[in-house]
């Protein structure tokens, strides 16, 4: 399968790409000067792609977009969440619109934060979304993908908090456990719907054949209150998780990122994707401890 990457340099970008790279053929799109014939330039800002690009795809997969979690939420920054979602994926779309044969299928990124701060409501791919910040630039970010040419099957990826060592959350769940200092965040009553980056790459590479369209909750099926999740990590690592850090100094520290990334619960069923027949490697919060006690993850 020829696969077309926007977003390909990210943390999730890079993980998929090791994991297809050896069964399909990858093109990744770049706003430089391509680097080789497996790379296209592209402007998401001003809408520039040629649409000849998705006449040699079979897939395209959309992880475009400015990190979340890449620094505080200045009226910029919060502009940049929206702009760089919205854009990317429009230009795409237009893109395959204008295709003599646009890709047969397109895995476009949105988030858990669809579904705001809904505490223990279990939370399938039909519930509606919150009334956060993150909601509405994940209903927007999905807006725009659904817009793709008829006959593309459309799936809009709502992933959970990726585990991986090299990036994201775990590492600064991690450091403050490995000085002795660790602990929950808030209550630590909140659900934290967390996902391995290899499942995650994993389900994404599912996701690319299994007849399933639509919005998809990807994250582990036994979502975990944060207590819990930093409970088994503790564990694992030997470290005592006693310290925590109030919700007052979380939202003092860090404003509006820790009330809709930090503090939210979202008790998210991965009920599409697990009816699809992909099954995890990691499933329950021990299982990710293991994992990262032998720094598999």
């Amino acid at each position: 399968m020829h696969i077309l990457i926007a977003g390909a340099s990210g943390l999730i970008g890079k993980a998929l790409q090791n994991r297809l790279r050896d069964n399909h053929t990858i093109t990744r799109l770049v706003r430089r000067a391509p680097a080789g014939p497996d790379e296209v330039a592209w402007d998401p800002a001003r809408g520039d792609l040629e649409p000849s690009v998705m006449d040699r795809a079979d897939a395209v997969i959309n992880l475009s977009g400015t990190s979340i979690a890449g620094g505080l939420w200045t009226r910029s920054h919060k502009e940049s969440l929206y702009s760089s979602r919205i854009r990317s994926t429009r230009t795409l779309v237009e893109a395959m619109r204008r295709a003599g044969s646009p890709p047969a299928v397109f895995l476009s990124q949105s988030a858990s934060g669809y579904y705001g701060n809904r505490g223990d409501e279990v939370l399938t791919e039909a519930s509606g979304s919150g009334n956060l910040f993150l909601s509405d630039v994940c209903r927007r970010w999905e807006a725009e993908a659904v817009r793709a040419p008829e006959g593309v099957r459309t799936v809009l990826t709502r992933t959970g908090i990726v585990m991986s060592r090299k990036g994201g959350a775990l590492p600064k769940l991690l450091l403050p456990m490995r000085l002795y200092a660790g602990g929950p965040l808030g209550s630590g009553q909140q659900w934290w719907p967390w996902i391995t980056m290899t499942d995650e790459v994993r389900a994404m590479e599912h996701l690319l054949t299994a007849e399933v369209e639509g919005p998809v909750n990807l994250n582990a099926p036994q979502p975990e209150r944060l207590q819990t999740l930093l409970t088994e990590l503790g564990r694992a690592l030997h470290r005592p998780t006693r310290f925590r850090v109030p919700q007052k100094v979380l939202t003092v520290a860090m404003g509006q990122l820790a009330d809709e990334l930090l503090l939210v619960s979202a008790r998210m069923d991965p009920k599409v994707l697990t009816a699809s027949g992909f099954r995890f490697d990691a499933m329950t919060a021990a299982d990710l401890a293991e994992q990262v006690r032998d720094r598999r993850v």
